[in-house]
């Protein structure tokens, strides 16, 4: 069995439950939204919903306060358009939590990579399952969100070891090629421009009997990358699909199973 190799460094990663080394604001403020995943609810707090966020963001454009949006562009804020979308617990992170709960082992004693995990449902639902988790967000408010929910979920996680939550950018992933055994995504293929990096990931992360599963609702932009991934010699799959009401979206999701090209199952 592959291993995951330890944080990126000290000041980037922390374990669920409350190490400290994690960067991020300290959580002052929170909201509870809950998923129902095969007969267990998990509590996942966030700041605030996304379109109460924006109206915020709006407001602060509206001010005249040109500081921020000055400190946005020499940071990359413009290239990678740093809007909020981890507040969301989406459908396709809950059909991901779900098909990861319905196949205990494929998950148990793996280790795996959650990429992009937002407020970590489907990182801590694999952890439960005895899954070894590393997952990572481009954001560190996420990170903070994500490690105060491995610790208010401490009971469904039984005696399985937390998460541990990293920041890291995909472009560039600290995790030693080959080293992972599952690879977790939940609606991540949202733009077009997330092809490339997502793919290069897959082939650095990925054992070589190790697989991916892409939870991916009916987007347009996102139809394309399934015959793009298997033109590259990956095997692509749909082992499952179904129906999410969530937070106000509606939305069918379907599980993208890619294996290399000689370990499709």
């Amino acid at each position: 069995m592959t291993q995951l190799p330890a944080p990126p460094c000290p000041s980037c990663a922390a374990p669920g439950g409350g190490a400290p080394g994690l960067p991020g604001p300290e959580i002052t403020k929170a909201e509870i939204v809950e998923a129902e995943v095969e007969g267990r609810l998990w509590r996942l707090a966030r700041p605030a919903d996304l379109e109460s966020l924006w109206a915020a963001m709006g407001e602060g454009d509206q001010s005249g306060d040109q500081s921020g949006a000055q400190s946005g562009a020499q940071s990359g804020w413009d290239e990678d358009e740093r809007l909020p979308y981890w507040v969301e617990l989406w459908p396709a992170a809950v059909l991901l939590a779900r098909f990861a709960a319905r196949n205990p082992e494929r998950v148990r004693g793996r280790s795996c990579l959650d990429a992009g995990c937002g407020l970590g449902l489907s990182a801590l639902v694999a952890a439960s399952m005895g899954g070894r988790v590393l997952a990572f967000d481009y954001e560190p408010e996420a990170l903070a969100y994500a490690r105060h929910n491995a610790a208010l979920n401490r009971e469904l996680l039984g005696g399985n070891a937390a998460p541990l939550f990293a920041v890291m950018d995909w472009r560039r992933p600290a995790v030693a090629p080959g080293s992972v055994d599952l690879l977790l995504g939940a609606d991540i293929l949202y733009e077009r421009r997330f092809f490339e990096p997502v793919a290069a990931l897959l082939d650095h992360a990925l054992a070589p009997d190790g697989e991916a599963w892409i939870a991916d609702p009916e987007r347009s932009v996102s139809a394309p990358a399934w015959e793009r991934l298997a033109a590259l010699g990956w095997s692509v799959t749909t082992p499952f699909s179904g129906r999410v009401a969530q937070g106000g979206q509606d939305m069918h999701v379907r599980i993208r199973r890619i294996a290399r090209g000689n370990c499709g199952k």
